[in-house]
């Protein structure tokens, strides 16, 4: 067994973190890294104790809603999100910080994630949002596709 790469082994924690999601269509994780230590993770999933898609279905599911459309039909956080508010929550500054991600974010987290002062995001796959690309361009916030072995249910 080779040692992982930092870029691999906290990619390889995002993963982790997506098993956690409570979205019937797609497993997101998220971690906010700073110094090569762990800030905060998230996951999507609907807001805390508030019922799971999991377990009451999903409205974008039932009308058959395109992947990246429609955010606001949606009962959930995306990990990105979670992730910024589990910051927030337990006072933990985030600027000048790495985002490992397992969906490139959408246009809306990416907005979140300039305006919180990361500096860097890594992600194994996504949804084409060029509007996500174009901002974080803009924003000059480094933005890197991690190509991995093995991966975890997405």
């Amino acid at each position: 067994m080779s040692r992982p790469t930092w870029k691999e082994y906290f990619m390889e924690i995002a993963i982790l973190v997506s098993r956690r999601s409570t979205c019937r269509r797609r497993h997101v994780g998220a971690v906010i890294v700073k110094d090569k230590r762990v800030l905060a993770t998230g996951y999507n999933g609907a807001p805390s104790g508030l019922k799971h898609c999991l377990d009451i279905g999903c409205l974008r599911e039932d009308l058959d809603i395109p992947s990246g459309e429609r955010h606001e039909l949606c009962r959930g956080l995306h990990a990105e999100q979670n992730v910024i508010i589990q910051a927030a929550y337990h006072g933990v500054s985030i600027k000048g910080s790495v985002l490992y991600c397992t969906n490139l974010p959408c246009s809306i987290c990416a907005k979140m994630l300039i305006n919180a002062g990361i500096k860097e995001i890594l992600y194994l796959d996504g949804y084409a949002d060029r509007m996500t690309e174009d901002m974080l361009d803009e924003a000059r916030i480094r933005l890197t596709m991690v190509p991995m072995a093995k991966r975890g249910k997405q």
